[in-house]
């Protein structure tokens, strides 16, 4: 049987977090913004409760959450949600990185078009970015810095706190996309200084299709976000449309469960990826990481293969497991991937590069197995 190793694409739902939805769209099926009954009361408790497991894994306030219907949305709305002001205050320079997810890159690579500058920061071979490099970059009419925390195809973390801080006491708004860190380096995020983050539920267990965007309060004050939609209030006027009850109910159902649980998942993880490293360090096939280990995260490990193409190896050992070769909004596409293109990697070595993560309900047994059948399938097909 193939095992899933997959989890940075999406993370299977957990079973407490499906039975609390099902039950909500058998028993809680009215409109949240409804207010003549006691129907919509109680699909708009189900909502505040679940905005307020968001904001407790992140120790913020209630309304400084927005459900949205996850990261890429989220994403968008930050970036474009500035223009009006970015045209008021004069502020129309943006600097993020070459290795951001498509929801970032192509949104700026967008709002260049609309007359903003744009600097995107290439990381070095460890797979971070420079924070002097983004300090240095700095100007009097930047608008925002927007850095993803855990690359989602190394799973390196970014010196996001180091920037955090430094950004802090100035007026440029700080936007950390958190989708692959939110729930998983829960005192990490606790801890750092940012003005918006997004989080997508799917990664962390929940459901998919929902997520949040947070705005944090700045002398009483929201940043100066707008809605990139028409239509009703709901969110504030963040997100119009109406509330999916059942959804942000298993997004905040994921993040109690995963506050409650997550020193002892970081520990399974690490017991996970010591097995990951155990099982390539006996293989006897020539490897190496992409992106330096000692800042990576638990759950993942983009290695490269030489001599055995990527494409290859996925068709060959579909019966063994599940694993990716780059992000899963461009991994259909044959194109090198352009994080590894960003990190200088040479595009021989990135044709033949795979991405494998887990989370906390994997088996370990069952990763040595199918990870001894993968290497032993890369060997027979690099002869």
């Amino acid at each position: 049987m193939s095992v899933y190793l997959d989890y940075n694409a999406s993370a299977p739902i957990n079973s407490k977090v499906l039975d609390y939805m099902v039950e909500i769209y058998k028993t809680s099926y009215g409109n949240a913004d409804s207010r003549t009954h006691n129907y919509g009361n109680s699909a708009r408790n189900i909502v505040e409760q679940a905005r307020g497991k968001v904001a407790h894994i992140l120790g913020i306030n209630k309304d400084e959450v927005f459900f949205t219907s996850g990261a890429t949305e989220s994403n968008n709305i930050v970036l474009q949600g500035l223009k009006s002001y970015a045209e008021k205050s004069n502020k129309k320079h943006i600097i993020t990185t070459a290795i951001e997810h498509k929801a970032v890159l192509e949104t700026a690579k967008y709002l260049r078009t609309e007359g903003f500058e744009v600097d995107f920061v290439s990381p070095d071979r460890s797979g971070r970015i420079s924070v002097k490099t983004v300090i240095d970059l700095l100007r009097d009419d930047t608008l925002i810095v927007s850095i993803q925390h855990v690359n989602n195809e190394t799973g390196i973390i970014q010196p996001v706190q180091e920037i955090g801080d430094f950004l802090s006491d100035k007026e440029v708004f700080f936007h950390v996309d958190a989708t692959q860190s939110f729930g998983k380096l829960v005192p990490e995020l606790k801890s750092l200084k940012y003005n918006m983050l997004s989080m997508s539920a799917h990664k962390i267990g929940g459901p998919q299709g929902v997520g949040a965007l947070i705005l944090k309060k700045k002398r009483y004050h929201l940043p100066p976000v707008k809605g990139i939609m028409y239509g009703g209030q709901q969110e504030h006027g963040i997100r119009p449309g109406t509330i999916p009850v059942a959804l942000t109910a298993g997004c905040g159902c994921a993040c109690e469960i995963a506050e409650q649980s997550y020193e002892e998942n970081r520990e399974k993880l690490k017991n996970l990826k010591a097995i990951v490293f155990g099982i390539l360090e006996k293989s006897g096939i020539e490897y190496r990481f992409n992106g330096d280990q000692h800042f990576c995260v638990s759950s993942t490990v983009n290695v490269c293969f030489p001599g055995v193409m990527s494409e290859a190896l996925m068709i060959a050992t579909k019966q063994y497991c599940g694993i990716s070769n780059g992000s899963a909004c461009t991994s259909s596409s044959y194109a090198p991937s352009y994080v590894l293109s960003a990190m200088g990697i040479p595009n021989s070595d990135i044709e033949c590069s795979v991405r494998i993560s887990w989370g906390p309900e994997t088996i370990p047994e069952e990763v040595e197995e199918s990870l001894r059948s993968l290497t032993e399938v890369a060997k027979q097909i690099k002869g």
